[in-house]
């Protein structure tokens, strides 16, 4: 059995750890290193953009197709509309530097392949009317 003056210590104890518990402050990690931003991609991965691409066009279109597509949520990430592998090309393409002859075609290579797309799933649902009517 333990005695009361031991009982008496060891609560005397507890309650200053308690108390430097709660003096303690701690910062939550950042999500990002300073400078920088997260998006994902359809696919679910997550980059890591510096804010300075944000100058790029292709950078800039791809998130006004995001808005398009998914619409704006404040409490939610940013999603992309493209997979990871183009990203990881949109990257390298602003890394370089290339022209803006090059950049403008990829933009409009992207709003092509989104109005395809969209085209697309629609020609599908007019199908489904069709056979849901009969």
């Amino acid at each position: 059995m333990i005695s009361t003056k031991k009982l008496i210590k060891m609560a005397k104890k507890w309650q200053r750890i308690a108390i430097a518990s709660r003096k303690r402050v701690s910062w939550p990690k950042p999500v990002t290193d300073e400078g920088h931003f997260v998006v994902y991609t359809t696919d679910g991965t997550r980059f890591m953009i510096p804010l300075t691409y944000l100058n790029a066009d292709i950078f800039r279109e791809l998130l006004r197709m995001a808005e398009e597509e998914f619409g704006i949520d404040a409490s939610g990430p940013i999603t992309l509309p493209c997979d990871s592998s183009l990203m990881e090309y949109i990257i390298s393409m602003i890394q370089k530097h290339v022209a803006k002859d090059f950049e403008n075609a990829l933009i409009a290579s992207l709003a092509s392949c989104r109005y395809s797309s969209l085209v697309e799933h629609q020609q599908q649902n007019n199908q489904h009317l069709l056979i849901s009517s009969f």
